[in-house]
């Protein structure tokens, strides 16, 4: 098991929508989650870590979810 954080860029409009599915998928491994305002481009920043077996399949399944932002992940600690 391993602590990850997802950093996210998402236009602020859709948002919602990407976050909907997201949370389908790691429902139940969130451990924090914070929501940045959006900048000036209107692009928001989501920072959530989560516990997963497999990040590197986790971001490849995100990838797909997340078509119109930016998505980059780190290793916190492994449990």
């Amino acid at each position: 098991m391993k602590i990850v954080e997802l950093d996210m860029k998402l236009p602020y409009k859709g948002r919602g929508a990407v976050l909907a599915r997201l949370y389908g998928r790691i429902r139940g491994r969130i451990r924090d989650i914070h929501f940045l305002p959006p900048n000036a481009e209107g692009v928001s920043e989501v920072r959530v870590e989560i516990v997963e077996d497999n990040p590197a399949g986790l971001l490849s399944e995100l990838k797909k979810i997340i078509k119109n932002g930016k998505i980059s992940f780190r290793i916190l600690s492994e449990t």
